[in-house]
């Protein structure tokens, strides 16, 4: 891969981290709030900003886990390669099945509302704990532990880097750890830990964007150092220099 494909793929990453940022306020913001067992749940499963606000959440996770990848490129042939390419393992899987949820959340509770409202018979809604229970509800919170797996490694790759992806990292981890907790809160609470991951996704996605090339990395260190060694060996006075095989 050479340098300019490998900047773009991180730098195409870096952008899709930055969207889902924005995305991760705007779900909880669009999304609508009521008493889900009476009609007036069944017009907010039924609307369109339920489908929106919901596409938006999938795609934000879609957009971590396009900047997990991106960090691994960016990482490449450093220490840290090891751990950002299980991160995006455990990403990859974890989205997968987070947003398997997230389908039935949208178009199964839409189909329940409208149901409900075309009856106008709110007893249909019993009909969405189905939808959220068992297994999808074990599947969901698994597919959520993976993602915040992925974030911790994530970080602990990062913290090689320096500013703002270091940083950036760390608070996309956090988010993404308090992903389930945030859940059992209102909306104003969703809201803030929407913007806690977009800060911390907009920070990341700016260290990617100003990371160095990982091919151009090794070039750079071999540079520097072959210069100090033949300098270390004629002030040691021996003809014969070590160089690194």
């Amino acid at each position: 891969m050479n340098i300019k494909a490998s900047q773009n793929r991180v730098r195409a990453a870096a952008v899709a981290l930055a969207v889902a940022g924005v995305l991760f306020v705007l779900y909880p913001a669009i999304r609508p709030f009521s008493d889900e067992s009476t009609l007036a749940g069944a017009q907010a499963f039924a609307s369109n900003a339920w489908v929106v606000s919901h596409v938006m959440g999938m795609l934000g996770f879609l957009g971590v886990a396009l900047g997990l990848l991106g960090l691994y490129v960016a990482s490449a042939g450093t220490p840290a390669a090891r751990q950002s390419f299980w991160a995006v393992v455990f990403g990859w899987l974890g989205t997968g099945l987070t947003l398997t949820y997230y389908g039935a959340e949208v178009y199964g509770l839409r189909a329940i509302g409208r149901e409900a409202l075309s009856q106008h018979d709110a007893s249909v809604l019993a009909l969405a704990d189905q939808v959220r229970g068992v297994p999808g509800e074990v599947i969901f919170a698994i597919g959520l532990i993976w993602v915040a797996v992925a974030g911790v490694m994530a970080a602990s790759a990062s913290w090689r880097l320096a500013g703002l992806a270091r940083w950036g990292a760390l608070v996309v981890a956090a988010g993404l750890a308090l992903y389930i907790p945030q859940f059992f809160f209102g909306q104003p609470v969703r809201i803030a830990h929407g913007a806690l991951l977009a800060a911390g996704c907009l920070c990341l996605a700016a260290g990617l964007w100003r990371a160095k090339s990982a091919p151009d990395r090794p070039a750079r260190t071999r540079a520097l150092v072959r210069p100090q060694v033949a300098v270390t060996a004629r002030a040691s006075g021996n003809g014969t220099a070590r160089l690194p095989a």
